[in-house]
């Protein structure tokens, strides 16, 4: 009878336990890969340098990098080795006379020849095959409005410069027959880049120009700037649809060209990042598959 109430016993338990009983122990979930899409904004682009800093300070590893436009520079920058300090210097010093120069084109007024020297001296490799981490940059075929995306092999300079040739202004980088021109253009920020690039959790990097109404335009730059800008906010589904995280630094009225407000966009950076830090920090500590829905940080401004 004992052995018939045992018999008895171990057929319930085992009903109880289903599959997982014969199941063998799976390997752990691996950590999260975080990937960074960093977005244009010129001048404004040197609150990535904030950002990337305090992700070093508190050891959050990134996995991969994509940028357009200015944040193609500071993605390039930091992939290939640069310290986050490096890039804040090199950002707040510039001016558009190191990476461009005057030259009245029928598309354009500006060549971008000069930014080869500037990225010679910032970059500490050349090719995306040198990177430290993978690297991801995006510009437009200007014909088409296809995004043509640059990763994996080949020199990083006419990417960047085909990235950050804004239209209007910077003449179109040409390339393999095409025409480009700013990355911005089709996708404001590369986060499905950073995907194809191995990144589980992509952090989006978002740097508005304006909250509200705008001041009036003052030139016929401003005016293309303006519109542009327009554009853009009615299309940010299309990248935020890719994104884990969005991270706005409070960059909201600085000029393109207001390189000389540099401490306060590497402070701007910074403190959205450091706001950040709670959620990115949660998927550290609990690795999972997928990550969940896009989250707004709070203390941000919305888009």
């Amino acid at each position: 009878m004992k052995a018939a109430a045992r018999a008895v016993r171990s057929f319930f338990s085992a009903l109880r336990e289903g599959p997982r009983a014969n199941r063998k122990p799976g390997k752990p979930e691996a950590p999260p890969r975080i990937g960074l899409a960093l977005g244009g904004g010129f001048a404004r682009g040197i609150a990535h340098a904030g950002v990337l800093d305090v992700f070093e300070r508190y050891q959050i590893p990134i996995h991969c990098i994509a940028g357009v436009s200015a944040g193609s520079i500071a993605a390039a920058a930091y992939a290939s080795g640069a310290s986050p300090a490096e890039i804040a210097s090199a950002g707040c010093s510039m001016r558009l006379g190191d990476v461009a120069r005057w030259s009245l084109g029928r598309m354009g007024f500006v060549v971008t020849e000069r930014m080869q020297r500037f990225l010679q001296k910032l970059l500490k490799g050349y090719r995306f095959e040198d990177m430290k981490i993978p690297l991801g940059v995006l510009a437009t075929d200007v014909c088409t409005g296809e995004s043509v995306g640059f990763r994996d092999s080949g020199d990083v300079f006419l990417p960047i410069r085909a990235s950050c040739a804004y239209p209007g202004l910077f003449q179109p980088v040409r390339h393999d027959g095409r025409l480009l021109v700013d990355g911005a253009m089709s996708m404001e920020i590369p986060a499905m880049m950073a995907r194809l690039l191995g990144a589980t959790h992509v952090i989006a990097v978002h740097l508005p120009a304006h909250h509200g109404a705008a001041q009036p335009p003052h030139n016929v730059f401003q005016v293309v700037n303006r519109c542009f800008q327009i554009m853009q906010s009615r299309t940010e589904h299309s990248w935020r649809a890719d994104a884990d995280l969005v991270i706005s630094p409070n960059v909201r009225g600085i000029e393109w060209d207001g390189f000389r407000c540099g401490p306060q966009m590497l402070k701007a950076g910074e403190a959205a990042a450091l706001a950040a830090l709670p959620a990115i920090q949660d998927w550290l500590s609990r690795p999972q598959k997928a990550a969940g829905p896009l989250v707004e940080l709070p203390g941000t401004l919305p888009a």
